[in-house]
């Protein structure tokens, strides 16, 4: 097939790509040609998204009303952040561009399937800066035409209250900023979660962290459930920690669209979401995806009800602990000197 001006298939990305397909898109791409197992699906580029709001520009400006906005000026970022909202969400898509989206999606599967559409900004799930959270997603989405009006809504996520203010705060320039979106067959899962190939509590870098949910993560992410937690050796797969909650509610699809919010049976609220292969399974895969990365990981996952295969949505360096680490390194590398300077200063 001839080459797509907007569009990039997982299996043709990777983290290098990350300018032209964000973060979640680089991140997914990497997966895929690592041999990970991740829902089929593509990337709609920021050539899109900059060709869109180039097109708005000539009417008005855009990036420059955010450029002018102080740190703390939070009555005018809200202003600004309503106003660009409200013109991307109301302008049309280019036919061009809108035509290569439904020509991918027919690509996804007949019947077209549900699919998830996810921002993917080219500044978030990096070492350094992490816009993760901040832009809008959405869940079983089922018409084409749907699609297009959601890729649209990403977009103008990034013009959020939320994210506006990160951006300010960071002193990021607009210029540096644009937004690819993914969207990728949606994942219609049993149990769902996130795992950290090192502690998020102490840091230790021999255990793996996993925490799941009955349903879709989307009830994990919103907080709206308390997963069960499990603690897992790293090398010899001892469960060190097990701790099963609770699980009252869970996140399923919606006959209406989307996504709405069930009550688990109460024979199920107090039994484990994972199998202890399932947890073995897991650690395998977090373990496999950080010898990739060469560092540790946050993962989302997730195990689809009807096939029972274990499924990455996301993978992203974890930045607390590796932070911290970075900046001991750096302590330890200024500490000899006045360690001896010190010692001097007390012979006098």
């Amino acid at each position: 097939m001839p080459e797509s001006k907007y569009i990039s298939w997982f299996h043709d990305i990777g983290l290098v790509d990350r300018p032209k397909v964000g973060g979640k898109g680089g991140s997914l791409g990497e997966l895929h040609r690592a041999g990970i197992n991740v829902p089929p699906g593509f990337v709609v580029r920021t050539e899109a998204f900059e060709g869109f709001i180039d097109a708005l520009e000539r009417c008005s400006p855009v990036r420059a009303c955010v450029d002018g906005l102080a740190a703390d000026e939070l009555d005018g970022m809200g202003a600004v952040s309503r106003e660009l909202r409200a013109r991307i969400e109301n302008s049309p898509l280019a036919a061009d561009l809108q035509q290569e989206i439904r020509d991918a999606y027919g690509r996804l599967g007949e019947p077209l399937p549900a699919v998830a559409v996810r921002s993917s900004a080219t500044t978030e799930d990096s070492a350094e800066a992490s816009f993760a959270g901040l832009q809008d997603t959405y869940l079983w989405v089922t018409q084409a035409n749907s699609l297009i009006d959601k890729i649209r809504s990403c977009w103008a996520s990034l013009y959020s209250l939320e994210s506006l203010s990160y951006r300010r705060r960071h002193g990021i320039a607009e210029s540096t900023v644009a937004m690819a979106v993914v969207v990728q067959i949606m994942v219609d899962a049993r149990a769902a979660g996130v795992m950290f190939t090192r502690s998020p509590i102490s840091g230790d870098r021999s255990v793996i962290s996993i925490e799941g949910a009955w349903g879709l993560g989307s009830a994990l992410v919103s907080g709206e459930v308390t997963p069960d937690h499990w603690v897992v050796a790293k090398i010899t797969g001892e469960i060190s920690v097990r701790e099963i909650s609770d699980k009252a509610i869970r996140h399923a699809r919606s006959p209406a669209g989307g996504v709405e919010e069930l009550a688990v049976e109460e024979s199920m609220r107090r039994e484990p979401c994972l199998s202890d292969g399932e947890l073995q399974s897991l650690r395998a895969i977090g373990r496999q995806v950080e010898r990739h990365y060469g560092r540790p990981q946050d993962i989302e996952w997730a195990i689809d009800r009807h096939t029972q295969e274990i499924l990455l949505l996301q993978s992203r360096p974890e930045t607390v602990w590796s932070n911290r680490d970075n900046q001991a390194a750096a302590t330890r590398a200024t500490d000899p000197l006045l360690h001896v300077m010190n010692i001097f200063g007390g012979r006098r």
